[in-house]
């Protein structure tokens, strides 16, 4: 009924493209060989490493989604019958873990829970356990989707350090690049895999690895490449080199104008947008808890992440939600998937997003429950701008 007017998109990707990474699309296709798409492709690969946040590393682009920057970080680092663990903490990581599986890797999980991040005691004691040096890499995410946890990497990685264990440590970026705070040069980490879908506002269809020098050395015993995965190969003289092919002119056009607004408004202020109305949403959600319906999914507020939120409904169907709230009022949430499929919603405040955006979408939330009946606390919205007003008046004072 009130659905008229621009629709909300307020998933955890693919996220709201920027008018101005659309219209750099909206021309014709040119020659792959020279001027403009070598250059867009170079200016690419260097401003990523900025988004990255490495100095000595090296960023490759593919053309596919997340999944296929999963395989090319393990076809490049590692050798058939690797052992490698998977830091569980929800669903993408051990989705990583079926990757490496299926490229002839023995994958072994360190279990962990839906509900709150990786157990960094329970990684040190089987680090420390490893004295034969078995496990060859260490691999997370950041931010998982499904769960809505933010893992502590730099933690990760002084256990690394204080075990003493040489494996490779790979992290999954795809959530929270752009999103949250990352370091790759300073936290030590020597493979990221990310995607084009949701902090870097670009539309689906663009995987990126960034490999550090623990990688880059790697790559002599690892024999899992393909033609396509190959990083040599990438690094031949060759714009054509660069994508293994054709370029993916349009999809690189889009790349550069959003990398053009990421940079404008700086990383330090990307990161702290996000956290303002990640803020913002856990306000109202902490206080439509105390109806007694629902609750966050991850159950320490210190890591949730500041890409995306996970409740849990104790009553309504999740799938009844997001249809009331696409057909009355343009909005779209995710429910949940995984082992949490189909109990509860997933907000997304990543990306192209800002504080209208996330307010209209609590009001909305907050009115479609309340009209199909489930129990909340009260003062949701008022929370929510109470969090926002906060974060501003501390900026302008600081």
């Amino acid at each position: 009924m009130l659905q008229n007017g621009t629709p909300f998109l307020m998933i955890p990707g693919p996220t709201t493209i920027p008018a101005e990474v659309l219209r750099a699309m909206h021309r014709q296709a040119i020659d792959i060989y020279e001027g403009p798409v070598i250059e867009t492709t170079e200016s690419c690969l260097q401003d990523l490493k900025q988004v990255f946040r490495t100095r000595s590393g090296e960023v490759y682009i593919y053309i596919s989604n997340g999944h296929g920057a999963w395989d090319a970080a393990l076809a490049n680092t590692l050798a058939r019958g690797d052992k490698v663990l998977i830091l569980e903490s929800g669903h993408f990581a051990t989705s990583w873990g079926e990757s490496a599986a299926a490229q002839g890797l023995e994958v072994e999980i360190l279990p962990g829970s839906w509900r709150e991040a990786v157990d960094l005691e329970a990684l040190r004691h089987r680090l420390a356990a490893d004295t034969a040096g078995e496990i060859k890499a260490v691999m997370t995410v950041q931010v998982d989707t499904a769960s809505g946890v933010l893992n502590d990497v730099p933690g990760m990685r002084r256990v690394l350090d204080e075990t003493g264990h040489d494996a490779l440590f790979m992290v999954d970026t795809i959530a929270s690049l752009a999103c949250v705070p990352f370091e790759m040069e300073d936290w030590g980490v020597d493979v990221v895999v990310s995607a084009a879908q949701k902090g870097l506002m670009t539309p689906p269809g663009l995987a990126f690895v960034a490999a550090g020098p623990k990688a880059h050395a790697a790559e002599g015993r690892a024999d899992l490449k393909t033609r396509y995965t190959d990083w040599a190969a990438r690094r031949g003289p060759l714009n054509y080199h660069r994508h293994c092919g054709t370029a993916p002119e349009h999809l690189m056009w889009a790349l550069r104008a959003a990398l053009d607004i990421i940079l404008a408004e700086g990383m330090e202020n990307v990161w702290r947008r996000h956290a303002v109305l990640a803020g913002a949403v856990r306000a109202a959600a902490a206080k439509w808890c105390e109806g007694g319906a629902m609750e966050f999914n991850i159950t320490r507020p210190e890591e949730r992440a500041d890409s995306v939120s996970v409740f849990l409904l104790r009553d309504l169907p999740a799938a009844e939600l997001k249809a009331f709230l696409i057909g009355n009022f343009g909005v779209t949430i995710g429910t949940t998937i995984g082992a949490i499929a189909g109990k509860g919603f997933r907000i997304g405040h990543m990306g192209h997003v800002n504080a209208p955006m996330v307010l209209g979408t609590l009001a909305a939330v907050e009115a479609a429950l309340t009209t199909l009946g489930v129990p909340l606390g009260r003062g949701g919205m008022d929370a929510a701008i109470a969090a926002i007003s906060g974060a501003l008046s501390d900026g302008r004072n600081g």
